[in-house]
């Protein structure tokens, strides 16, 4: 899944495991995710969403391609 995870965390000046902390979930968790190896819970994208301050739009949407 693209996203733009480490971009937001980065401009809230998180570390990666300041966000799994915020979050509950670990640092290899957040960094799988940044690295769109992991597809994250509805819940767990919006506690990312709540922890930047972004939307779930602004994270996670893509363009479906056809």
């Amino acid at each position: 899944m693209e996203n733009r995870v480490r971009n937001a965390r980065i401009q809230a000046g998180l570390t990666q495991q300041q966000l799994a902390d915020r979050t509950g979930v670990t640092r290899q968790t957040i960094s799988l995710i940044e690295k769109g190896s992991y597809n994250p819970t509805l819940r767990l994208c919006l506690e990312i969403c709540y922890a930047v301050n972004q939307s779930l739009d602004e994270l996670f949407w893509t363009d479906r391609e056809d």
